[in-house]
């Protein structure tokens, strides 16, 4: 599953009870659309050059079916979004939030002046659904999709029973998963296969608690525009050697400086639950905030965890803060002893 995949809100197709459903997220296989993506196009001449100015991680030596994270930067150095940037071949594919479609379009559009680089929305061709869980890949198999072994963020094409169809491999550390991009047309067809191979139906309330459990952070909840690319913790998204893009100098001069003064963490969560927004105090000041929460129903039980920043002072695992009349426990993320469990 992708980091984009798990910011993104699927249509409700889960016919389960949620725990059953989050148990098939964790430990099964699970199938859900994930149509409030959109694919960008991007083709020209100057595409690699262009784009590479325009995100905070390395474009130009990007292998033919490999795919990055990155943020897309305003001048201060603040993100107004992030994306998946994948190589194919002889052109560009920019992988978004729908929500951020707009938004992001008008920003790649404004800074192409004379440069031979074309956009194009392929949102109403191109659609995706997400398997996820330990036996995706055996679940793939026995639906009939044949195909080699991927790493993170790697694509490989193909045609499944005369559909042509890409199948990229997630790259979130918690749980395996992969996306089927597909022409819309082929979505109940490729759905029933994988239904019928053992896949269970999801909806987006089990989504979200998968992402919250692999301690993901999503655009417009836990990465908001006044946020800096080093306190998100998503150093996977940088890249410090590869040429000027916009923003850079700040992200260069944090990195200089060793850090930021807050960052993205985890909690465990004793007493109710926080709701976003919940001012995190030590020994009663403040010194973060929550962003994200929820109640993960285990197996054997329930277990209550909380994102959102902190100040670096207070970081340390095991530290116990207060947010309302809940205490928390700062924890390494992903949650990934819990989702073991």
């Amino acid at each position: 599953m992708t980091y984009a995949t798990l910011h993104a809100t699927p249509p409700a197709t889960g016919t389960t009870d949620l725990r059953t459903e989050f148990a098939a997220l964790i430990s099964g296989c699970s199938v859900f659309e994930l149509s409030s993506r959109a694919k960008i196009s991007l083709s020209g001449n100057e595409r690699v050059r262009w784009l590479s100015g325009m995100i905070t991680n390395k474009v130009r030596d990007l292998a033919v079916g490999q795919g990055i994270y990155a943020f897309v930067l305003n001048p201060q150095g603040h993100i107004l979004g992030d994306l998946y940037a994948y190589n194919r071949g002889e052109w560009l594919l920019v992988d978004i939030d729908q929500a951020l479609t707009e938004k992001l379009l008008g920003i790649f559009r404004k800074y192409i002046i004379m440069d031979k680089v074309e956009i194009a929305d392929l949102s109403d061709k191109l659609t995706a659904i997400q398997i996820v869980g330990p036996k995706a890949r055996e679940t793939l198999r026995a639906a009939g999709f044949e195909f080699q072994e991927l790493g993170p963020l790697q694509l490989a094409d193909m045609t499944w029973k005369n559909a042509p169809i890409t199948i990229v491999r997630g790259d979130n550390a918690a749980v395996e998963s992969y996306e089927i991009w597909l022409a819309p047309d082929h979505v109940a067809s490729v759905r029933e296969a994988l239904t019928s191979a053992g896949a269970v139906p999801v909806g987006p309330a089990a989504v979200e608690l998968l992402r919250i459990a692999s301690g993901i952070p999503r655009y417009g909840q836990d990465i908001r525009e006044r946020d800096l690319p080093q306190e998100t913790e998503q150093l996977r998204a940088l890249h410090f050697n590869k040429g000027c893009y916009i923003g850079q100098e700040i992200v260069e001069r944090i990195r200089s400086r060793g850090a930021v003064h807050r960052k993205f963490s985890g909690f465990e969560v004793t007493g109710p639950l926080p709701a976003a927004g919940t001012k995190i105090q030590a020994e009663g000041k403040d010194v973060g905030e929550v962003t994200s929460a929820a109640s993960l129903p285990l197996a054997n039980g329930e277990k209550a965890v909380a994102l959102g920043y902190i100040r670096r002072q207070v970081a340390d695992a095991g530290r116990r803060l207060q947010a309302g009349d809940a205490e928390l426990t700062v924890v390494s993320l992903p949650f990934v002893a819990m989702l073991k469990k």
